[in-house]
């Protein structure tokens, strides 16, 4: 697969915090503990292995174990990886996303692709360790708006449900099989439709597809929205309702980013969890004088009720965006997460959240970043002289740059329009001299000729361009297909618009990615 690379500064896409965390500027080395390197990973693994209990690796892999019996037959090597978690020189990389239907946008595919490759080349550095590829699912968010869609072929598909507002992972797909299936083109590969066939709630759906997709290379996804796993919760919960010192952690961290000249991407509230009602709703905690009330409903508890629930039914909590990051590094024997620069970000604003919780902080690994060229975009772009790369630049710069390959003359009246205007600058001192009321009249026609100028020159330029005028289309459709809304491919096509015709993606991804080079990849269809 030919593979091209251009630094993350140059596509114009990525904020100045991630260019700036790439570049390793000093002003961001306080929020974050190691920079992702082989190297540094041999002080993480000792860390991390120092601080993670045998208790949390039992709690763990019993509760992997149980939710992987919802899948028939688990590929051999997410059978393996299961296995490997129960032995102390195991651990995690680990990505995390939405359960967006049929995975959404293509920077899912890419954030897990990312994540199998770095365990591969963490296994080759430190043979005497394993290294299993972790997908953490967002099974407790409640924004259904967010992943009830995905675009594919230049067409937005919508899933239509009720949703009460819950965790998006419980939500049961009985009778809505089928108005999702019949989002799908007739040729989808056929574990798509299998998926949410098999899978009871979007979170088994989403676990089959991942599976399918992932399963070969020993992806282990796990659902933190588990009576089991939040018993390693409990300690934060009662920190959290007795002092709510995330609060205060992330806004002294976000007010020193701001002094630094970059925009938090989260904000801290004053209790940050979420109750989930047994009406299947997730609403805020918030505290009212001594009650702690739980938003649209009449729930109201006293600090010591909050803390007995805490301890006996801690799965009735839900962290939210400061403390989900937080539960998660206490479950798993984590060294790294990968993901998008939005956040990797807000990591970055959770440093002393984990400092105070004396919970190791992992590495973060922005995820690798691809615009994919089929082979007919791919002979479009050959044929009117440009490189993969050049696709980046606006396209009036590519045109001119299409326009001079083609012979194209380039159009230009300002020598002209100088010249008139130093006529008329004559003029204008001729009047000055004899009657200076006449003065205004000599300006009002030297815009008129200047403004007559400027519009021949457009007349003349798109005479020019007629010339090429079907060169000219077939630049504007590949950038259009490319960068589509003038947004970067990864964030708004689906991956079946690749897969449907290129079977073998996944693995060519994974050919192709180099996680720790931090380069946004050009990679074209073989």
């Amino acid at each position: 697969m030919p593979l091209h690379s251009i630094s993350y500064a140059d596509t114009g896409a990525f904020s100045s915090f991630i260019t700036d965390y790439i570049r390793q500027n000093p002003a961001l080395a306080s929020y974050y503990h190691r920079f992702p390197t082989l190297a540094a990973f041999a002080e993480q693994l000792t860390e991390k292995q120092a601080a993670y209990t045998p208790e949390a690796r039992q709690r763990l892999v019993a509760a992997l174990q149980q939710q992987y019996k919802t899948l028939d037959v688990p590929h051999p090597a997410v059978t393996a990886n299961l296995a490997l978690l129960g032995q102390q020189t195991t651990f995690t990389v680990t990505t995390g996303h939405q359960l967006n239907l049929l995975t959404g946008p293509l920077y899912f595919i890419y954030k897990i692709v990312t994540t199998l490759k770095l365990c591969q080349q963490l296994k080759a550095e430190y043979p005497q360790y394993d290294f299993v590829p972790m997908y953490w699912m967002a099974t407790e968010d409640h924004d259904f708006a967010e992943i009830n869609h995905f675009h594919l072929f230049g067409k937005k598909h919508e899933w239509q449900s009720e949703h009460v507002g819950g965790p998006v992972g419980r939500m049961a797909l009985d009778g809505l099989q089928e108005q999702i299936l019949d989002l799908l083109p007739a040729d989808v590969p056929a574990a798509f439709r299998a998926a949410y066939q098999a899978g009871g709630t979007l979170t088994e759906a989403t676990r089959h597809l991942t599976h399918a997709l992932f399963g070969e290379f020993g992806l282990v996804s796990i659902d933190g929205d588990s009576a089991a796993l939040k018993q390693a919760l409990v300690p934060v919960l009662e920190r959290e309702i007795r002092e709510q010192a995330s609060n205060t952690a992330v806004q002294a961290t976000n007010a020193h980013l701001e002094a630094s000249g970059y925009k938090p991407q989260i904000y801290s509230r004053p209790l940050n969890l979420f109750f989930l009602t047994t009406e299947g709703k997730r609403e805020r905690i918030e505290r009212e004088g001594d009650c702690f009330a739980v938003r649209n409903t009449t729930l109201c508890y006293t600090e010591e009720e909050l803390l007995t629930l805490a301890r006996q039914q801690p799965e009735c909590f839900s962290p939210n965006v400061v403390l989900r990051p937080l539960y998660q590094e206490l479950l798993l024997p984590n060294l790294c997460y990968v993901g998008g620069g939005a956040e990797v970000a807000y990591w970055f604003q959770l440093k002393q959240v984990f400092d105070d919780n004396r919970v190791p902080f992992p590495m973060l690994l922005l995820r690798n970043s691809a615009l994919y060229l089929g082979k007919a975009n791919a002979g479009k772009l050959r044929k009117l002289g440009l490189t993969p790369l050049d696709v980046f630049r606006p396209l009036p710069e590519l045109k001119k740059q299409v326009g001079a390959t083609l012979g194209q003359e380039e159009i230009s009246l300002s020598p002209q329009q100088q010249t008139v205007a130093a006529a008329f600058q004559q003029i204008t001192d001729l009047a000055q001299r004899l009657d200076p009321t006449l003065v205004k009249t000599v300006a009002a026609e030297a815009q008129k000729v200047i403004g007559g100028l400027a519009g021949l020159e457009k007349r003349l330029s798109k005479a020019a361009e007629a010339k090429h005028d079907t060169a000219y289309s077939q630049l504007t459709t590949v950038k259009d297909k490319l960068f589509p809304n003038g947004e970067l491919q990864e964030r708004v096509d689906n991956v079946l618009s690749i897969l449907i015709n290129n079977p073998g993606f996944v693995a060519q991804l994974l050919a192709a990615f180099e996680p720790l080079a931090l380069e946004f990849a050009v990679v074209e269809e073989e």
